[in-house]
């Protein structure tokens, strides 16, 4: 980093390559500095439960680490399988248990890094609290590779919790879902992940696996993790779901204890993503979020949006947390005609986003995809301070240029 600020030539970090906002391309040239060898589990620190990790550990093997201590890392993508904890940093990724236990961001106590002038940073450690001078730290969750490169992590693991129920809930419309959803809230009952996904991307994922899925007929379908410490309270719980969702319009609940038939039901909700894009030609992947009593409005707005513009919009995602995958979606349009048309189907979503109190990205970053509508959700004095930051970290703008603004 030194020298390629000293002779100013651009440098895009890369670590596992699954984002989907263009953040790891190389979009002014230059070096693409890949971090794939830098993927070892340092240290899982079982009294202060905390793991030491390098960028590029992936985030399951992380996790099944974890568990052979008892310990828990929370933050799931839905990539898990193939993403890194760098990339999750970079990007400050959610996913499924988002709901209860937070992003990224409530799991990162340090971080070492590289700036873009060469020196070496460190931040943090195995520190639960630390308020000494500004949270550096802080600003390079989420900022996708442009101030800073991720040498190692010092991440908080949890208690692994003993018990795991899964309900997967068909119902006969997405309305009567989001409503459910909403009433277990009321009811002051907080699952470790609530995730919906429309008919569409049911039928879709029937043909990723290969294999007919539960009540393919149902609109809408809930995906429902329940955790815990007593099998007593999750089962009060549970029952508790069910009566709920009976009464707002369910068709039936499922309940699932077993683990393999819980890797099953999850299976179906995690590979919708990649199901969509091996069945459509042309995908757009939009990761917009709303307050999440404003679901019902978002989804009903989505429908417009697509009969307006004769296209297909399939949705589905954190529902407990107001976070809706949007995905527009073609199998035949040609380029040009998808070029002059995408453009305004996203500038309309995202109209309708900001309109109902949310914001244009919740996980996936602004990288390229989102840079030309950055000023939709920023005004001109956040972006112009955002600006000024990375001038201070990288006065030669060598470090993943063209990302964000």
């Amino acid at each position: 980093m030194y020298l390629a600020n000293k002779e100013k030539i651009p440098v895009t970090p890369r670590g596992a390559g699954t984002g989907l906002s263009g953040g790891a391309i190389p979009k002014c040239g230059g070096i693409v500095l890949s971090l794939e060898r830098l993927n070892k589990i340092i240290e899982i620190d079982t009294e202060n439960m905390m793991a030491i990790v390098e960028p590029c550990v992936i985030n399951a093997d992380l996790g099944k680490e974890a568990n052979k201590y008892d310990l828990f890392y929370p933050p799931d993508p839905a990539s898990l399988d193939s993403c890194s904890i760098g990339g999750n940093i970079a990007e400050c990724a959610g996913g499924a248990r988002t709901l209860k236990y937070g992003t990224t961001k409530n799991y990162v106590t340090g971080l070492n890094a590289v700036i873009p002038t060469g020196e070496i940073i460190t931040c943090g450690g195995k520190l639960v609290k630390n308020v000494v001078g500004y949270n550096l730290m802080d600003l390079l969750l989420g900022s996708e590779g442009t101030l800073a490169i991720i040498t190692q992590a010092t991440l908080r693991l949890l208690p692994l919790p003993k018990e795991r129920v899964i309900l997967l809930i068909p119902y006969k419309d997405i309305e009567s879902a989001a409503n459910s959803a909403f009433a277990m809230f009321r009811q002051k009952i907080l699952p470790s992940a609530i995730e919906f996904a429309e008919k569409s991307a049911i039928e879709a994922a029937e043909i990723f696996l290969k294999r007919k899925l539960p009540y393919r007929e149902a609109e809408a379908q809930l995906f429902i993790e329940l955790d815990g410490e007593y099998k007593e309270q999750l089962e009060k719980e549970y029952n508790t779901i069910g009566d709920i969702a009976l009464s707002t319009g369910a068709i039936d609940v499922i309940v699932s204890t077993g683990r393999l038939e819980q890797e099953k039901i999850w299976e179906a909700r995690r590979c919708i993503s990649d199901a969509l894009k091996e069945k459509y030609k042309l995908k757009v992947s939009e990761d917009v979020i709303v307050p999440r009593n404003k679901i019902p409005a978002l989804l009903k707005g989505i429908k417009e949006i697509e009969k307006k513009h004769n296209v297909t919009i399939i949705s589905f995602g954190h529902i407990g947390d107001g976070n809706v995958h949007t995905n527009i979606l073609s199998e035949s349009a040609s380029s040009e005609e998808w070029k002059n048309k995408c453009p305004l189907i996203i500038r309309e979503l995202f109209e309708l986003v900001i309109k109902l109190g949310g914001t244009i990205s919740a996980e996936h970053g602004i990288g390229l995809a989102k840079q030309p509508y950055i000023n939709m959700a920023l005004d001109n004095t956040q972006i112009a301070l955002m600006k000024n930051i990375k001038k201070v970290f990288d006065p030669n703008n060598i470090l993943n240029p063209g990302k964000i603004f």
